[in-house]
């Protein structure tokens, strides 16, 4: 188990009885914690800059490398905790800064104070970071093949604690690199991290006079190119003629998207534009383009559907959606609603509802707890969440799977969305987070999922980034940021199914836990073998 044993050839004795914290530690560093963290922080804080909008993909593998070489000496599992969340506050606050934008912009919550929740995230969040390099200090053999199976284990973990919040992937650096990306049909986006940070870490141990991780880690580089250069078709084009879209991107400002006054002027708009792209296989209108329940604009919806019907065309709209026939007004306090995309026109109809929803943003969490208290939870109410196994919507003649809003994100849920589906949707309004990096990081992971799922996705937002891209994740077309614009093009219906749409992560989970497993075992007998010395 040579290569899955714990690095530190100067562990010193021990009692026989088994001291797990002390094993294998050096009293003495050679940084001083004060600028260990400091270091850490500042390659935390680079990595965004491996994602869109910035693209600058090498600090992908600089930043998680820095972290290794930061825990990869003996060292006290109180330091490593510290550099582990030191590393992800950095990577964190800088990251997902963005969210500064709707904190203060538009929840009214002062700068400061929003600085203060943006840390707080921070620190929260960092703790993936913090508890990984706990576990890579003092349960397993040191060296790269666990550091990159916790690394990429706690991105999976990103993906359901706590409802999840999947973002800042190392894999999403290589979208793009199709070199390296060729693994997500295959695996999905977490092999695509696995491999980066196995090859980053191990260029670490180059220095530490221990070349032969990386000859290993090239393994996985190179059936990463193989990959690229044989190029599997893993779905193929569908005997159909492409469809023709019309992507309504309405601009509407996010302070007046909501107010009661301004309502019918935002209907007004999305019809004007709309007028000149009847007769186009399917016109979308993004997230909640119309800003009322679907039972306030009957008449409205009505309107519309006819004249999409008499053009043979297909009408998808975002739509908050209330199920009147679910309420149950002696145990319900109000129907519920979701978030909704609607199919109308062409003799289609048909709805998806949002199954993952944003926490503080579409409900509060642990909002039960508080009905012990009613003068606390009065007048909270929060969306329902969508079934898990719901249809695709039928449109122009095609299959249509869907993900609304930050559901893209999620890559197991967006697989699951695309299974019988010919072509994806994915609809947003970001213009909670004006001009920062998060609509263009957003629009990236839209792209990892077709490479994902092998499938055509169209992205409709109102203020950007509107795009269509191609089953390579390779954007098409791509409409201005900000403007009020019709995004027009073609989609490809395509069928068949990836590796990755079958199998999901069960095989990378399955290869993360045999590394780990391997490991520790690694660990445990080297140590018990300097115990007997």
């Amino acid at each position: 188990m040579g290569l899955f044993n714990q690095s530190n050839k100067h562990g010193k004795k021990h009692n026989s009885k088994t001291d797990w914290s002390d094993l294998g530690k050096k009293p003495n560093p050679k940084l001083p914690l004060f600028l260990a963290i400091i270091i850490a922080v500042l390659a935390g804080a680079i990595f965004s800059f491996s994602l869109a909008p910035y693209g600058i993909w090498p600090l992908a593998l600089i930043s998680p490398a820095i972290l290794y070489a930061l825990i990869i000496s003996p060292i006290s599992n109180k330091r490593a905790f510290l550099l582990g969340e030191a590393y992800g506050v950095g990577y964190w606050c800088v990251g997902a800064f963005w969210l500064y934008n709707s904190i203060h912009t538009y929840g009214n919550v002062p700068a400061p104070v929003a600085i203060l929740a943006i840390a707080a995230m921070g620190l929260g969040m960092g703790l993936f970071h913090a508890l990984m390099a706990v576990v890579f200090n003092r349960f397993v053999g040191k060296q790269p093949f666990a550091f990159a199976s916790l690394w990429t284990l706690q991105e999976w973990l990103k993906t359901w604690v706590l409802t999840g919040f999947p973002w800042l992937f190392v894999g999403y650096a290589f979208t793009e690199q199709a070199w390296l990306s060729s693994l997500a049909p295959v695996f999905g986006v977490l092999a695509v991290s696995f491999v980066a940070v196995l090859l980053a870490s191990s260029m670490v141990e180059v220095f530490r006079s221990r070349a032969g991780y990386l000859l290993v880690s090239l393994v996985p580089l190179v059936a990463a190119m193989v990959l690229y250069f044989v190029n599997p078709q893993w779905t193929q084009a569908k005997d159909t003629p492409n469809l023709t879209v019309s992507l309504v991107q309405g601009n509407i400002p996010q302070q007046q998207k909501w107010l009661t006054e301004l309502r019918g002027k935002t209907l007004q708009i999305y019809a004007s534009m709309t007028r000149s792209e009847w007769g186009s296989d399917v016109v979308i209108w993004p997230e909640s383009a119309i800003p009322m329940f679907q039972t306030q604009v009957l008449k409205y919806m009505s309107g519309i559907a006819k004249i999409a019907e008499e053009t043979d065309t297909t009408w998808i709209v975002g739509v908050p959606f209330v199920d009147s026939a679910a309420y149950n007004p002696q145990t319900d306090p109000y129907p519920p609603f979701y978030n909704s995309v609607i199919a109308m026109g062409d003799g289609q109809t048909g709805v998806y509802q949002k199954q993952r929803l944003v926490p503080f943003g579409e409900y509060v969490p642990l909002s039960g707890i508080l009905n012990v208290f009613p003068s606390l939870s009065l007048g909270i109410m929060n969306f329902s969440r969508g079934d898990a196994n719901q249809d695709t919507l039928s449109v122009a003649g095609q299959k249509m799977g869907a993900a609304i809003c930050y559901e893209v994100a999620y890559p197991d849920t967006t697989r699951k969305n695309a299974l019988g589906s010919d072509f994806m949707l994915t609809i947003s309004n970001d213009a909670w987070f004006g001009t920062t990096a998060g609509p263009l990081q957003h629009l990236q992971m839209a792209q990892m999922r077709a490479l994902e799922t092998g499938r055509w996705f169209v992205r409709s937002t109102n203020n950007g980034v509107t795009a269509i891209i191609d089953h390579n994740g390779k954007i098409i077309k791509r409409a201005p940021q900000f403007e009020r614009v019709v995004l027009r093009g073609e989609v490809q219906a395509r069928q068949g199914k990836t590796p990755y749409v079958i199998y999901g992560n069960t095989p990378v989970l399955i290869l993360m836990a045999v590394l780990l497993l391997l490991s520790v075992l690694g660990f445990v007998a080297k140590n018990r073998a300097m115990q007997g010395k």
